[in-house]
């Protein structure tokens, strides 16, 4: 069966997925972390994708990009991917792949679904219970958008600069986003969305979306249609 083809639609955010092959780890050390970004967010410049949130966890990577045309996503992950596994298989003496097939992506509704993504991605170390609170965890864009910390890598999205006028006003807001926690519907939905590729948003804007793309992008059932019931049955 042929592939689904990749949705991604320039200038809109996606939510990035990246694993580890069978789930083994692409991070040993904080070296190989501080070489992963490093390479991303050199190559997010050459291929001109504006990275807002990342989480960088031992076997996989979450990130929301935007690209600024239609193949800018695949480009940059593939020309990142290759350029890490040489790094990695160079440090540990290994051969052969390192990535668990094509990377997953999401496009994200802004207006309904992409502070959630936000704290999905960011509170993903919270959840595995490596630490209490995103601040806590060095490899995440948490710093940089709810703190200020610098990080190259970490482009605003303008919702992001649209909380507020000033920069420390911004940051506020944004801690105060995390407050509301994350609800179990939205939970579900990014799941589902990163497992069936998917975009994480509202039936009203699929159906805009798969206007301007001419894709159908709604997820069908396998098997046969259902039979509607015969009258009087």
């Amino acid at each position: 069966m042929p592939r689904k083809p990749r949705l991604c639609i320039a200038g809109l955010p996606h939510h990035i997925v990246v694993r580890g092959n069978d789930r083994m780890p692409i991070i040993r050390c904080d070296a190989d972390a501080r070489m992963f970004l490093s390479e991303l967010h050199q190559t997010s410049i050459r291929f001109g994708v504006a990275v807002h949130a990342f989480v960088l966890m031992t076997n996989h990577l979450h990130a929301i990009a935007t690209p600024g045309d239609s193949s800018s996503l695949s480009r940059l992950l593939q020309s990142h991917g290759r350029r890490y596994v040489r790094y990695f298989n160079d440090t540990y003496s290994r051969t052969g792949t390192l990535w668990e097939g094509r990377f997953s992506s999401s496009l994200v509704e802004t207006d309904r679904y992409l502070w959630a993504c936000h704290r999905y991605i960011e509170l993903n170390p919270v959840r595995a219970g490596m630490v209490a609170h995103p601040a806590d965890y060095r490899w995440s864009s948490y710093r940089a958008n709810a703190l200020g910390e610098r990080n190259p890598l970490v482009i605003p999205h303008p919702c992001y600069t649209a909380l507020a006028a000033d920069q420390r006003v911004q940051r506020e807001r944004y801690r105060e986003i995390f407050d509301e926690g994350l609800a179990c519907e939205e939970l579900e939905r990014i799941r589902d969305a990163i497992r069936l590729r998917l975009p994480i948003a509202t039936d009203e804007y699929v159906a805009s979306l798969e206007g301007r793309s001419g894709q159908r992008i709604r997820h069908r059932r396998s098997g046969r249609p259902r039979k509607e019931p015969e009258i009087g049955v």
